[in-house]
Formats: structure tokens, sequence, C-alpha cells
């Protein structure tokens, strides 16, 4: 069985080459599988990354590295990967030597498995960090089909199937747990373990998660439409009752219609409300025009390593269409 590792790499350059001598020394004690190690450069800012990387592919032959043309975020440069990847089945982890390389053997034993996900059995992240993937976990469940039973994290495995249903996908927006829910519901969890940082500090900032979390509520549900238009049925039903009291107070009991203040605050609701569903509608609006633009999920400058120099590469890598 060949399996392709994929790295996204952000700011990283001591973890990489320990990475690489581990990953290998996990494979030499398999003699039945095989495995391609590609590291995706999200055009990292810290200009060690990228010597370090070709550093690490002229090592190991098995190291393939690629370097994006901005900075597409971390769902982007794993698309990236999975284009790129040849193998059997895909594993995916993170470059901070979080998730140990001694652990693949516990996916690979569940390789007969659509998609397995890495349960942490204690999470090193900060309370922020914790909390806030609590919540997105919550709307993983209700928006996109996430087993309740099981956490959503960066460090998985999917087959080759799952892998060509990933590439069908058109999005400049991506967000891998919902295109792998799409797929299969085939999923199981493994327990393992979650390492402090061996080097640097997060690259998703409060910024980046929120538009991590407006990938997921935008462009894989449509929750907040739904949202709105309850709100909307909710906002005319109370208009409509307030209407009928106005006019049997003033008709029947004789009390006058009620001045200026009431009706101000009754416009500037409804106004306010309307303006944030035109707002809602719009970030819609304009995600549909990227998707139809065919705007990519990521572009890439430089290929070194693996196969990379082949004459016989598949022209859709280059752009993420």
């Amino acid at each position: 069985m060949l399996v392709s590792i994929v790295i996204p790499v952000y700011n990283t350059a001591k973890t990489l080459p320990e990475i690489s001598r581990r990953i290998d020394a996990v494979f030499a004690a398999r003699s039945e599988d095989d495995y391609e190690l590609i590291f995706v450069d999200d055009c990292s800012p810290n200009i060690a990354t990228w010597p370090a990387l070709e550093q690490t592919a002229a090592d190991n032959p098995r190291v393939k590295i690629i370097q994006l043309t901005r900075n597409f975020g971390q769902q982007g440069a794993t698309l990236c990967g999975n284009a790129e990847a040849r193998g059997d089945v895909i594993l995916t982890m993170d470059d901070d030597l979080q998730h140990h390389p001694e652990e693949i053997p516990l996916f690979l034993d569940q390789a007969d498995h659509d998609i397995v996900i890495g349960q942490f059995r204690r999470k090193r992240h900060n309370l922020f960090k914790r909390l806030t993937s609590w919540i997105k976990g919550w709307f993983d469940y209700y928006l996109i089909g996430k087993p309740k039973h099981l956490q959503s994290t960066s460090f998985r495995m999917y087959s080759r199937t799952v892998a060509e249903g990933v590439k069908m996908f058109r999005t400049p927006n991506p967000f891998m747990p919902a295109l792998l829910y799409q797929i299969s519901k085939d999923i199981v969890g493994v327990e393992v373990d979650h390492a402090p940082r061996e080097e640097g500090k997060s690259g998703y900032s409060l910024g980046k998660m929120i538009r991590l979390f407006s990938n997921l509520i935008i462009n894989n549900s449509s929750f907040l439409l739904r949202i709105f238009a309850y709100l909307g049925m909710f906002l005319a039903l109370g208009s409509l009752c307030m209407f009928f009291v106005v006019v049997y107070q003033k008709l029947v009991m004789g009390v006058p219609i009620q001045g200026w203040s009431s009706l101000m605050a009754t416009i500037l609701l409804l106004g306010g409300t309307i303006m944030l569903i035109m707002g809602i509608m719009g970030e819609y609006l304009l995600r549909a025009i990227q998707s139809s633009e065919g705007n990519p999920a990521f572009l890439v400058r430089h290929r070194r390593g693996g196969s990379a120099d082949s004459d016989n590469r598949n022209p859709s890598v280059v752009d993420g269409r």
C-alpha cells in the first residue's frame, strides 16, 4: 500500500527534518507499505521555511515539496496536497509535531474504512481554542453531518476513493471536513496523543478562525438563510398582531395610537434587520460569483523532489480547479 502523507506548512522550519526522519523510521519498520511525503508551503513569511524544505527533500527522495503563490490557508494547502497525492490512502497531519508520526500505524490498521480521524486523548490547546473548537464541533454535527461521538481534527486518513471525490468539488472557499463528510459516512476514530507545539505559535488568528467558520456556515449549509427566513416570518407575524392590537385599541377602546418614539423604534428594528439580511445575502452572492468564475483554491509556484519534475503532470493541479 502506498501512503501519501500531506503536511501543510506555515512558518515552521526546525520541525520539518525531524518529521521526515520520524516518518521514514515508521515505514522502515513496515516493509509491506511504502510512502510519499508531501509538504505544502502555504507561502510562509518565515524565510527559513523554504530552504528547510529544500534540504529535507534533498535528504529524503520520498519527499516532495510545493510552494503556493500566496497564503491560501490550511484548507487550500491540504487540497493542493490531495491533488498531488498518488497514494492508495492519504493521511494529513500538522507541521508542528503536535501529531506523533509514530501513531500513523494506528490509522493504517483501519485502512478498510473510508475515513479515519484522530481522537485526541487530551488537547494541548489553550482555553479559547478549546472553546471555539467545541462550538465548531457542534455546528459540524448539525450542519455537515459529523458523527456526534467524533472530534474533527486535521490528523486524519482517507481512501483513494474519497480523495478522488474531493477533487470533484469546485470551491474557492474549501472546508475539508465538510467535503469528507459529504462523500462518505464510513467514518471511524482512533485515539492519539496531542503534544505541545515544538515550534512557533498557531497560525489561526481570530480573523482566520472567523473566516474558516464562515466557510462552514455559508459555503456548506443554508443555515443563515433559514434563520433569517424564520426571523422574517416571526417579525411579519409580530407586526400583523401589533397592527390588529393598535386598530382594536383605537376603534373599540378609544386609546390613541402611540406616537413618534414607538414608530421610530419599529422602523429602526425592521430597517436594521433588513440590512443585516441583505449583508448575508450579499455574502452568499459574492461566494457564488467566486465559484462561477472558477477562482482557484490554491496556485502552485514551485515543486521540488519526488515526481515533481515529471512531464506527465496534471495541469489541474496548478490552479486548484
